[in-house]
């Protein structure tokens, strides 16, 4: 290790920064930022430093540097677009034995100023040893989308009970414990989301179970969203729990890609409810998740596409919210809007609907009312309706819908092996069961299907090519593919 990493307390203290421009400028502020007293030397200095000055917030010496110059102050910063007068900030510094930066010229510095991501007093930074400044933003980037963004909230209440902490636990192996269950449990999720009034309660009863010996983990429940497939559309919260979690509850469905993204040391349990009542019935899911949260253990019921859209998160809540376990819920990118964006089809478009109904094929006490369901201006999208298409589009039918209404199945949206099948309301039954898509899979039905399609004929039309497919023009056939789609298509 070339640099030995150390955080400098600035507050109060007097730096010098030796530049006017805009790196210069940036220098200045993030010294503020800590609390220092700015000078800078700069002949003339850019517009956003006179107007830092002119605020009063540093002073200006408004002249070529001078070894002089550096007495007096703990640090200093070289940020000129002269070598050598960086070179000779670098030299009266080092003379002086005060800390010096010069920026882009790691061999003058006596220390570096890494790529700082700061979380209301919880501070990461990271350096590459002056080689690649920008790597280490990457990695800035990457760290600061992976943590939570109440980190400081959570750190403030660290800091505001570790006296009575400390006074009601002497031992320190007690204490080390005490603060790990905090940080991963309910006191911890209920400070980062700013929940201060609960936090305090929950740590209030921790410390006194902690004094009595009583020193139990504190579980808890995450409801999560996994998205209709594709692992990138996960949320940024539904990648931290599924590195926190312990325990997995997840459906069938949740593709084999994101199961692969939790925490390794979870324990992955399958709960999926199939076609025809097979499976793991929703009561048993419920009082295990109670089981496992009761027992201290952190649990992840990770559900395809969005858990308060026919998710039964509804029941899971109350059944938890009976047993009093504390629960978060993180939504995901439902099939019908991911299903939608991966097919190029407009769930609302102006010009051909302005509603969007989202609906199962079929209801706890049978089937849904249909009569709702044939409105013109909308598009429809019936989810868990694989297995009754040729029932459904018969229904819709029978309740006034036009036969000839464009309809699409979408099987494994998102994912690599995505197919779609295209016709119309009354072609749809014959189609399905043709091809035979797999689950699982959205109908959407409209006269928005035909639009990915005219789109295609558009473009075709804008690159010069031929239109026509069996002496038709592209807008009369609204469902062929004018040119090869990125995934199967079935016509």
């Amino acid at each position: 290790m070339d640099w030995f990493p150390i955080f400098i307390r600035l507050r109060g203290e007097h730096t010098l920064v030796v530049g006017g421009g805009p790196v210069a400028l940036r220098k200045a502020k993030q010294l503020l930022s800590a609390s220092a007293i700015v000078t800078v030397v700069a002949p003339l200095p850019c517009a956003g430093m006179e107007t830092l000055i002119s605020s009063g917030l540093a002073g200006l010496i408004r002249e070529p540097f001078e070894a002089a110059m550096m007495t007096g102050h703990r640090l200093a910063i070289a940020a000129t677009d002269n070598r050598e007068v960086n070179r000779a900030v670098a030299a009266a510094a080092q003379a002086c034995r005060i800390p010096v930066n010069v920026v882009d010229d790691p061999e003058l510095c006596s220390y570096i100023t890494p790529a700082i991501l700061d979380r209301d007093g919880v501070t990461v930074a990271i350096a590459t040893a002056g080689a690649a400044p920008i790597l280490a933003r990457e990695i800035r980037a990457r760290i600061d989308a992976a943590l939570p963004r109440g980190l400081g909230q959570l750190a403030g209440l660290a800091a505001r009970w570790r006296g009575m902490v400390r006074r009601t636990l002497p031992s320190a192996t007690v204490r080390r414990r005490f603060w790990e269950t905090i940080m991963r449990g309910p006191v911890a999720a209920a400070a980062m989301r700013g929940d201060r009034e609960r936090a305090a309660g929950l740590m209030a009863r921790a410390i006194a179970s902690a004094a009595v010996g009583d020193l139990k983990p504190q579980g808890e429940v995450y409801l999560v969203g996994a998205g209709p497939g594709d692992p990138d559309l996960l949320t940024l919260k539904a990648l931290r729990l599924m590195n926190e979690c312990e325990v997995v509850l997840h459906d069938s469905l949740v593709a084999p890609e994101i199961l692969t993204m939790v925490r390794r040391e979870a324990e992955l349990i399958d709960v999926g409810k199939r076609c025809g009542g097979h499976g793991v019935q929703q009561e048993q899911i419920n009082s295990l998740m109670v089981e496992l949260a009761r027992a201290g253990k952190r649990v992840l019921r990770l559900k395809g596409g969005d858990p308060m859209l026919f998710g039964r998160a509804g029941e899971e809540i109350e059944a938890l919210a009976r047993a009093g376990i504390s629960y978060q819920i993180v939504p995901g990118i439902t099939a019908a809007a991911g299903c939608a964006a991966a097919t190029g089809i407009p769930l609302t478009h102006r010009d051909y609907a302005h509603t969007c109904v989202l609906t199962t094929g079929h209801t706890r006490d049978g089937a849904p009312d249909w009569s709702q369901m044939t409105a013109p201006g909308q598009t429809l999208v019936l989810y868990m309706s694989l297995g009754r298409v040729a029932i459904n589009c018969d229904e819709l039918i029978r309740h006034g819908l036009d036969p000839a209404t464009p309809a699409v199945i979408i099987s494994r949206g998102t994912m690599a092996d995505l197919t779609v099948l295209t016709g119309t309301v009354a072609s749809l039954p014959e189609i399905v069961e043709r091809h035979r898509p797999k689950a699982p899979a959205v109908v959407i039905i409209g006269e928005v299907v035909g639009f990915r399609e005219r789109m295609a004929g558009l473009a075709a039309i804008a690159r010069g090519e031929a239109a026509i497919a069996g002496g038709e023009s592209a807008f009369e056939t609204p469902f062929r593919w004018i040119e090869p789609p990125p995934f199967p298509v079935h016509l």
